[in-house]
């Protein structure tokens, strides 16, 4: 048998593991069911890639979406792994062809739908063939208490018992204490086969605004942002409005993404987007999991993630490379008030509680003043340092005003107005505004008109989205403001109002892979740009041939021999001979150019 080091190194062309790996893929290799929560970039795959091409048998990986085993394959056909895919996408040659390789003991890895996984047909097939494990990807979707739940993960568990005796590994980035105890009992993984390796993604930056034009913040975003980049908005009319305004100045291609659209388009546009070096795909969540690709350099939120745990996925889509990335959110008070009604009107009754805590624990990492990444983390069950320093909040410190009068006068004039009336009127009666509509509703005689300062009227906006992002208040589709169970404890003098005073603007620090990060390297383009040639003749994404990180690596060490490119981490024995003497050409080449 060959060992799991020799595999990482030979196949993949790693010198060692990195973080948990080790331990996961050795409970693997000593057969024992293990749960490991890794963050996104994190090397989840060669978890279960490294023991399947270690043990003998075909590994069955069970993943979510079509789109995203098809290039799960196309990355592993790269490092000479024999991988397939049983699914409805499948032609009926190619499904013939694959089980034909299947029961012939061809196949190192064999990905399925957990809807086709959980069928009687699928088990009966299964107990024909040699097994090295089942790993069970995206395991967060088999918890009713997870953000994605999928029942048809909850149907896994008689596939899993009729092979006992294989090791099952169940992988997530995203799931909480409470997820993770039940992935445990539904996957029947003991308690001392979790591990879990932390949730930090140290490369990415996070920066959070409240939303003032959000089509003028994120072409500013786009103008400053090199590489490719996601924008998730609430709906899909909003993901083609977007996606054109965004595009407007032609600088880069931008393409929508939804549900709604002509499955030929919705395909076309995620290739196209796949195999960009800097497109930017405005979408909604449909846009997700599917998405492998690792040099995405910004993700961005038009609107208010479903939760934290939603948000902590959809931003782990940057970055995954481990170069550095951003994270940006623009939110509004809105946002808040549509949430906690889908909860109220959508959610069952017994859910409905972990949902509140949830868009809490959103609503805090949004108004904090602190470090944003210290918020995130704390969810998830850790204990990080105070700051991070790749925060918004770490990087410029913003000030902070008390806002808890304030919030009491705004509180109160929705009270003395019925709660049926939205802010503008509102400031209108505290501002003392003889207003046609104050008058005719003989606001004016309330005690609330005019109380409120010229100081307080400046903060009334920022205090009222606080008070919706922590439900003292809420918004009815018309806009009427009525109070929130937060209300009490903020009337009563219970609980302080801090408002966070948005920093001014400045020239910031660019991000994302360009000249800030990475000085400018002559080679490091010149290999980028025989990528690009090499992975059109092949049909594949550039990052399927090698990541940037390889490719820097080159640069600076500059081989001219196939030995010397296989010093190169991420350059394995099947990449070096399909791929090895174009890039040794390439390094040549330069070498002999006159400077």
């Amino acid at each position: 048998m060959v060992s799991p080091l020799d595999i990482l190194h030979d196949t993949f062309g790693f010198p060692a593991f990195r973080g948990v790996q080790e331990d996961v893929i050795g409970r693997v290799m000593d057969g024992c069911h293990t749960l490991a929560v890794m963050p996104t970039g994190a090397g989840k795959s060669l978890c279960y890639q490294v023991p399947a091409l270690a043990r003998e048998g075909t590994a069955i990986v069970i993943s979510p979406l079509i789109a995203l085993m098809h290039d799960q394959i196309r990355s592993a056909d790269a490092f000479g792994i024999r991988a397939a895919s049983l699914t409805s996408a499948d032609s009926d040659a190619d499904r013939q062809q694959t089980l034909q390789r299947l029961k012939a003991g061809e196949l190192d890895l064999l990905y399925v739908a957990p809807e086709r996984a959980s069928s009687g047909h699928f088990r009966e097939l299964a107990s024909r063939i040699k097994l090295s494990l089942v790993a069970v990807d995206e395991a967060h979707c088999v918890s009713e208490w997870g953000h994605d739940f999928r029942p048809d993960y909850r149907l896994l568990r008689p596939l899993l018992d009729s092979f006992g005796n294989v090791p099952r590994l169940a992988l997530t980035a995203t799931a909480d204490r409470q997820t993770r105890a039940d992935i445990l009992v539904q996957l029947g993984i003991p308690e001392d086969g979790l591990i879990v390796a932390g949730f930090d993604r140290p490369n990415i930056r996070y920066h959070i605004r409240p939303r003032d034009g959000v089509s003028t913040q994120l072409k500013g975003l786009l103008a400053e942002q090199e590489g490719a980049g996601i924008v998730y908005v609430p709906s899909r009319d909003k993901a083609e409005r977007l996606a054109e305004q965004l595009g407007q100045n032609g600088r880069r291609r931008v393409l929508p993404y939804h549900a709604g659209l002509d499955p030929q388009v919705r395909v076309r546009n995620q290739a196209a987007f796949v195999k960009s070096e800097d497109m930017v795909m405005v979408a909604t969540i449909a846009f997700g999991m599917g998405i492998d690709k690792p040099d995405v350099r910004f993700v961005a939120h038009a609107g208010l993630p479903k939760s934290i745990e939603a948000y902590y996925q959809e931003t782990g889509r940057a970055g995954r490379d481990g170069d550095p990335a951003e994270a940006w959110l623009f939110w509004g008070a809105e946002d808040f008030s549509r949430a906690r009604r889908r909860i109220e009107t959508e959610v069952p009754d017994d859910r409905r509680g972990g949902e509140r805590q949830r868009l809490n624990s959103l609503a805090a990492l949004v108004e904090t003043a602190d470090c944003r990444r210290a918020i995130l983390l704390h969810h998830f069950g850790e204990d990080p340092p105070a700051r991070c320093g790749n925060c918004d909040n770490c990087l410029a410190p913003p000030s902070t005003v008390d806002g808890t009068e304030t919030a009491r006068k705004l509180l109160s004039a929705a009270f003395r107005t019925e709660m049926r009336f939205g802010l503008g009127h509102l400031t209108d009666v505290l501002a003392g505004r003889d207003t046609d509509k104050v008058l005719n509703f003989g606001h004016n005689r309330l005690s609330v008109f005019g109380i409120a300062t010229e100081d307080e009227l400046a903060l009334v906006k920022p205090v009222a989205r606080a008070l919706m992002a922590r439900d003292a208040l809420r918004a009815d589709d018309f806009g009427g403001l009525s109070f929130g169970p937060g209300a009490r404890p903020v009337l009563k003098g219970e609980e302080e109002v801090r408002i966070v005073l948005a920093p001014k603007k400045s020239g910031r620090r660019r991000r994302g892979g360009d000249a800030a990060d990475h000085p400018h390297d002559p080679l490091f383009e010149a290999l980028r740009a025989r990528r690009r040639e090499l992975a059109a003749e092949a049909g594949v994404p550039p990052y399927v041939i090698f990541h940037d990180s390889t490719l820097r690596e080159m640069a600076g060490l500059r081989p001219t021999t196939l030995h010397g490119l296989s010093q190169v981490a991420g350059v394995g024995v099947a990449k070096l001979e399909r791929y090895g003497e174009a890039f040794v050409e390439t390094i040549r080449n330069f070498e002999e150019s006159p400077a």
